[in-house]
């Protein structure tokens, strides 16, 4: 199914995996420390630019690229792999997408190359779900945006690379009395921004994620990215390419574990042959496989869709709802076919059962896909 060049690029992005992120992410995920080499790394890779073109430091490439790149770091590590994905589909898809001629010339490359990280405000401590419940407000003051507000468990907003956020905000209301909501750019250090301490998380311990408060914040007007009024829309349309990018993710993961279990199993004896000899076990990894094959299918097909320019809107709910939850379900079965040393933290999969749920929750979770699936099935 890939073209020759792509399976080259991603045995590219397997060895990465492999020889630099592999020996290292355990001791950055247990201190829960941001792995800035490996970042670093993956900027003179060209993977933070991939789906852009070449005029803004790009490589070129397109979003399905991006998607086999975060499958194969999430092999080893879903942290790197967060990393990635929010810092290119969240941190600079909206400024791509929708923002002008000059913001993409000044933010873009340093974001391509992986100099900087950019971010996404958009949740919030009681809109996350219902992210219409905006309460975050930006009003015009002076030639100013005047933010005031809080964003919650927002990724890649408080490290030293951090350059930007994209915020959301009501900025007035609709006519039929509904909330108007934009999207503004806010640069990091700007006065009256102030970065929570890091979260202490269940999973995904070596990216970086925080709580955001904006108090009086000023920024120019022209930070605004797209059309006043249009942030909504616009941070729809990026939670729909996100999903797919998550789903790959979530696939890499449960790859991950299927790869773990096959080489433990066919070391580990018991009874005096490999516990892969069992039945028992061999079952397991072949559901394990015949999982990971088909969430991969899924959001290959929602990525050749938006690569179409057709609509891609449920196969992208499709592809993330079952593959978040297949991830879970491979990361469990690893855990029990490792017995005692999946719960020890020196074995990866324990590490891969700690970050798997966390996908059934970020970019939408998995009751809100059911209903997008269903919605789009015409069921009122």
């Amino acid at each position: 199914m890939l073209s020759s060049e792509l399976r080259i690029f991603q045995q590219m992005v397997r060895a990465f995996a492999n020889e630099v992120v592999a020996p290292v992410i355990g001791t950055h995920y247990e201190e829960r420390t941001f792995p800035y080499d490996i970042v670093s790394q993956m900027g003179e890779l060209g993977l933070f630019g991939l789906p852009f073109p070449e005029e803004y430091g790009g490589s070129g490439g397109d979003y399905f690229t991006l998607c086999l790149a975060i499958e194969e770091l999430a092999r080893v590590d879903s942290s790197v792999a967060i990393t990635l994905e929010a810092a290119v589909s969240l941190g600079a898809m909206p400024i791509y997408r929708f923002g002008t001629e000059e913001q993409k010339k000044q933010y873009l490359p340093s974001m391509c190359s992986g100099e900087m990280l950019g971010a996404f405000g958009l949740t919030e401590a009681g809109a996350g779900s219902d992210a219409g419940g905006t309460r975050t407000t930006a009003t015009q003051s002076n030639g100013d945006w005047v933010i005031n507000g809080s964003k919650a468990f927002i990724t890649n907003s408080g490290t030293s690379i951090t350059g930007l956020i994209t915020v959301t905000a009501v900025t007035g209301i609709q006519p039929d009395g509904t909330k108007e909501i934009s999207s503004i750019l806010v640069p990091s250090g700007t006065p009256g921004l102030t970065v929570g301490p890091s979260y202490s998380k269940v999973g995904w311990n070596a990216s970086d994620t925080h709580e955001l408060a904006f108090d009086n914040v000023r920024v120019p007007l022209s930070n605004l990215v797209g059309t006043e009024g249009r942030g909504y829309a616009q941070f729809l349309r990026i939670l729909d390419e996100g999903r797919i990018a998550i789903s790959a993710l979530a696939v890499g993961l449960a790859q991950g574990c299927l790869d773990e279990s096959i080489i433990y199993a066919n070391t580990r004896t018991a009874f005096g042959r490999t516990i892969g000899a069992n039945q028992a076990i061999a079952f397991k990894l072949a559901d394990m496989e015949v999982r990971a094959h088909t969430a991969r299918l899924a959001y290959y097909d929602a990525a050749a869709r938006m690569l179409r320019g057709e609509d891609f809107k449920r196969q992208a709910a499709i592809a993330k709802l079952y593959s978040s939850d297949i991830a879970v379900t491979n990361a469990r079965e690893a855990t029990q076919i490792h017995g005692g040393y999946g719960f020890m933290n020196e074995y990866p999969v324990s590490r891969m059962w700690r970050d798997s749920k966390i996908l059934e929750i970020g970019e939408g979770t998995s009751e809100v896909q059911r209903m997008l699936i269903a919605r789009d099935l015409g069921v009122s």
